[in-house]
């Protein structure tokens, strides 16, 4: 989903000039592709879009750029010592200075079963929409860190 909308945004931006995250989200809208200005401004930033007089461009090259963040997997396995659910929140315990980038990474993926997280230090909070998708997230995160 998220490989999708980027690319619609890469091709928007080389037919069409787009000044403002509003104009991009409406362009994108009659595409059938529908995003909150949250997930929009992060897409930017992944994107790495430059902002100038005629609005946004792609930096040079990005039609072939790869992804630069690790894969969750990784960080999870790196960073992650425990996974402890409480009804529809996760708390993962992590490595000193883990939290943010294991937060990071959930909040990259957007993961169906995460509405939000909260990081600290070494502890990250998950929010979950419910018990059930909590506990569906608890096993697939304990499986990587296993």
């Amino acid at each position: 989903m998220k490989s999708h909308r980027h690319n619609a945004i890469k091709d928007l931006l080389v037919k069409t000039s787009v000044t403002n995250q509003d104009e991009l989200r409406r362009k994108l809208a009659g595409k059938g592709i529908h995003v909150t200005q949250a997930t929009l401004s992060r897409d930017i930033r992944e994107l790495k879009l430059m902002k100038g007089p005629g609005g946004y461009a792609l930096p040079n090259g990005a039609e072939h750029e790869e992804n630069d963040f690790p894969m969750l997997q990784d960080v999870l396995r790196n960073f992650s010592l425990e996974v402890r659910q409480a009804q529809n929140l996760l708390v993962v315990l992590t490595t000193t200075g883990g939290a943010q980038p294991v937060a990071a990474g959930m909040d990259y993926e957007e993961w169906d079963e995460v509405v939000g997280t909260i990081a600290g230090d070494n502890t990250v909070l998950i929010i979950c929409a419910d018990a059930r998708r909590a506990e569906i997230l608890k096993t697939r995160i304990e499986a990587y860190i296993a």
